[in-house]
């Protein structure tokens, strides 16, 4: 208790006008204890964490020393914060994970690209492996043409080839061209699963090409614009674009190679963020 209450982070909040759940509270004290348990039934004997996590560290230090009479170490290590200066983690929910299934490469790729100048330097040497030579003249190269964001790009197809393989930082770049480029070609390398990837949000759709299938047929069978002449409007108005070049005539007739990229994809989108992925049947 004493040892809690003397640490200036939990008199702060006991001072505040919010006070100090008994959660917050405790939970150094469950973390020590997560530590013992790890110690003593998988032969844990280092706790890695962020310098928020000091005081925690500290916890779990004394009671397995104490406990087992075992030297144990606690590692902190700089805090990752966004571009805005908060901490990056799960409790704020912008975390940056591994796992491809919740980071694609390409959204860990333009993480890393989107950073200021004024952290990438510091993310060189974090996050890469790249001599500390290399980064210097990284970032005089930088300096002198700020607005190729060289250095950023170097950082994300460091990082992301360090994390998801040469296979993953392809995947990125076809993405990035196919999303920010309008590449007719990077679309049609892309596979379902990057495609899913780009347009988490897309509607996906499975249609056969008829003969004579024009952009209003397709738009209505997507069900992405309405019924009627609100819809026939939305296209005339130059709301609607196929892989991304802008159709504004409705009876426009698809055309494979143009509307129908060559890995039976199209990708339609109405509006500014309304997209839908067709794959074509029996092409």
């Amino acid at each position: 208790m004493g040892t809690l209450l003397s640490r200036q982070s939990c008199q702060a909040r006991l001072r505040s006008a919010e006070g100090m759940s008994l959660a917050e509270f405790l939970y150094p004290a469950l973390q020590a204890y997560d530590f013992l348990h790890l110690h003593q039934n998988h032969g844990c004997r280092i706790q890695l964490g962020g310098h928020d996590q000091m005081g925690n560290i500290m916890s779990g230090y004394e009671l397995v020393t104490k406990m087992t009479g075992t030297d144990v170490f606690g590692i902190t290590v700089p805090l990752i914060t966004s571009t805005t200066g908060d901490k990056l983690g799960k409790s704020a929910g912008n975390a940056v994970w591994l796992n491809r299934d919740k980071t694609s490469p390409f959204e860990l790729y333009q993480f890393f690209v989107r950073q200021q100048d004024n952290i990438v330097e510091k993310y060189l040497k974090l996050f890469t492996f790249l001599p500390l030579e290399e980064i210097h003249h990284i970032m005089e190269m930088h300096a002198k043409e700020p607005e190729k964001w060289g250095a950023q790009k170097r950082l994300a197809a460091e990082v992301t080839k360090l994390v998801h393989g040469k296979e993953g930082l392809e995947s990125a770049k076809r993405c990035t061209k196919a999303l920010y480029y309008s590449s007719v070609e990077a679309l049609e390398e892309m596979s379902d699963q990057e495609l899913q990837e780009l347009f988490r949000q897309a509607t996906s759709a499975e249609l056969m090409l008829e003969p004579g299938m024009t952009v209003l047929d397709l738009c209505r069978k997507a069900n992405a614009i309405p019924d009627g002449p609100s819809g026939y409007r939305k296209i005339t108005d130059g709301g609607v674009s196929i892989n991304g070049n802008r159709v504004t005539d409705p009876e426009t007739v698809l055309i494979l190679g143009q509307h129908v990229l060559k890995n039976g994809v199209s990708l339609l989108r109405v509006g500014k963020k309304n997209y839908y992925i067709i794959k074509w049947l029996q092409l």
